[in-house]
């Protein structure tokens, strides 16, 4: 997990750290490059979505959007993700695209949200993706796999890889774990098929991201998170955002990258008054619930947004507040032909 305190003395401290984690990642790619790291293949084509930073690109939205996609083109896609932070070990299915099996808890939150947005879909969890692919494959019988949050998990080959790049990077957050948010160097975007910068509506990125992107051979695509037209709410039902414009929210979330949510708030229109951060993947309480009810209170805001990943998170209790998800979905290069890239 990136540690991000603005204190100088860290910097002795996470810079040696830093190093020692670069050379952790050189030698593992080095042995995966010579061969002495075994890659596994699955009997069918596997399409990879990952990144090299630390959570924040967009990774759940690209998965959905591709799985979309691929199935409007007459593929039969499956779902293949680790299930971070969940509280069970193994194989899981999380859904056989019709009915959803498990709870949030036991396959993690970005799957089960992935599960309630893919009709159709199989969603398998495993922190061995060759055997939970295998798994999915003997079940399912898919002609094609999504490997979510792939990059790093060369263990597993892929036919196709495609790397995420929050558009909105700079250099003070890339430098390596635990120092910046990388999780590898940004030379090892070599091994890349395609890459996309998601979340820069502007289509203008930083000068230090231009002459990083300029260094890629790999085609380079742009993406956005587009916001749908309602909110919704603990009880499913749904409400207009032009009917919320005069009200004002209070904002609280558990993302790798909290300040997007706010930013893409802004833009759909909502009147923020405020907002609370809480760390990726967090497990809600009820004491969070108490926090966030007095701070609601406190600020005294109209209703509270959330996203739809933590929206899966909140149990009965938190039904007395006014609370809805804003609803996204990524948008897709129009050239982004996948089909012709895997043949």
């Amino acid at each position: 997990m990136q540690i991000t305190q603005n204190k100088e003395y860290l910097v002795w401290i996470l810079f040696p750290l830093a190093l020692f984690y670069w050379g952790m990642i050189y030698w593992r790619n080095l042995f995966y490059r010579f061969g002495f790291f075994i890659t596994r293949k699955l009997p069918v084509p596997v399409i990879s979505v990952g990144n090299i930073t630390a959570g924040g690109t967009g990774k759940t939205p690209m998965v959905l959007a591709l799985a979309h996609k691929l199935q409007k083109e007459g593929y039969r896609p499956a779902i293949l993700s680790r299930g971070y932070g969940r509280n069970t070990k193994g194989a899981q299915i999380v859904s056989d695209g019709k009915t959803n099996f498990k709870s949030w808890e036991a396959v993690g939150d970005e799957p089960a949200l992935m599960a309630k947005n893919s009709e159709g879909i199989p969603i398998l969890v495993d922190e061995n993706r060759f055997r939970g692919g295998m798994l999915l494959f003997e079940k399912f019988k898919p002609d094609l796999i999504l490997l979510d949050d792939g990059f790093q998990h060369r263990s597993l080959f892929r036919d196709l890889d495609i790397v995420l790049i929050n558009g909105k990077d700079t250099k003070k957050t890339h430098k390596l774990l635990p120092y910046g948010s990388l999780r590898e160097p940004w030379n090892q975007l070599s091994r890349a098929d395609v890459i996309i910068v998601t979340k820069n509506t502007s289509n203008k990125n930083s000068s230090y991201l231009n002459r990083k992107l300029n260094t890629i051979k790999s085609p380079i695509y742009r993406s956005n998170l587009l916001v749908e037209n309602h909110l919704k709410s603990l009880d499913k039902t749904q409400i207009i955002i032009s009917e919320m414009k005069d009200k004002k929210a209070f904002l609280f979330s558990a993302l790798g990258d909290n300040k997007s949510f706010e930013d893409t708030a802004n833009k759909a229109g909502i009147r923020i008054e405020k907002s609370y951060a809480f760390t990726d993947h967090h497990k809600y309480t009820n004491i969070d619930l108490k926090l966030i009810q007095k701070k609601f209170i406190s600020s005294k805001s109209d209703y509270l947004l959330t996203t739809e990943k933590d929206m899966i998170k909140l149990n009965k209790d938190w039904s007395s507040l006014p609370i809805y998800a804003l609803a996204v979905k990524m948008t897709l290069p129009e050239n982004l032909g996948l089909s012709n890239m895997l043949d």
